[in-house]
């Protein structure tokens, strides 16, 4: 079974998610921490349930959901996986966080691109990719069949979906994305986001003012 641990990083308030097992392998999705005090809280739990650390996932690659991918790939020296076509975001990372005011070490280059239908695994458990664009042109959202639960990155929130006014953003396909992709799947599928709180698709699909 696959427990989730959820931190809260950066001026952005972005999730950064820590998924692990009872093998105790994890994988850390958007780790969006970017400073010393995020660095040793995230640090502090992996070593406190001795967790190993098979790869870093971004969901997509806007500055808020990379800024400690340099950190944990030289630290762990572990693999980063993202989808192709959110590797132009990725080289122009450090202009946009200057933007924004915030520093940025060199992101590393994904050595790992996914895509629809493929799978992430770590110790005994599995994660399906799927390719939502809209947001970003290559956004993927990873869901559990086995555990119910879906991270959607900045894709749909509670009540909201992700912004479409940033480069490579596109409202129509958007919407298609997750009315084909996520408004599919089993009602009960616990959503989390890339910001805020968790939610179901059952709720979206009833409640969220974009449906």
């Amino acid at each position: 079974m696959i427990k989730i641990k959820t931190f809260v990083f950066n001026s952005f308030q972005e999730n950064t998610f820590v998924l692990f097992d009872e093998t105790k392998n994890c994988v850390i999705v958007d780790p969006g921490c970017s400073k010393e005090s995020e660095f040793s809280l995230l640090d502090q739990f992996i070593e406190e349930n001795e967790l190993e650390i098979q790869s870093i996932v971004n969901t997509h690659c806007h500055v808020d959901h990379i800024l400690g991918n340099a950190y944990l790939v030289n630290k762990y020296k572990v693999s980063s996986i993202a989808h192709k076509e959110d590797l132009h975001l990725i080289k122009r990372s450090k202009d946009m966080a200057a933007v924004f005011g915030l520093s940025l070490d060199e992101p590393p280059v994904p050595n790992h691109l996914v895509d629809e239908g493929d799978e992430i695994k770590f110790g005994n458990s599995v994660l399906q990719v799927k390719h939502v664009p809209g947001h970003s042109p290559g956004s993927i959202a990873l869901y559990s069949c086995t555990d119910n639960f879906i991270i959607v990155g900045d894709v749909l929130f509670a009540g909201s979906i992700g912004r479409t006014d940033l480069p490579g953003g596109d409202y129509d396909t958007l919407i298609s994305s997750i009315k084909e992709k996520l408004f599919t799947l089993d009602d009960n599928v616990i959503v989390y986001p890339g910001h805020g709180s968790s939610t179901s698709i059952i709720r979206e699909k009833q409640t969220n003012p974009f449906f």
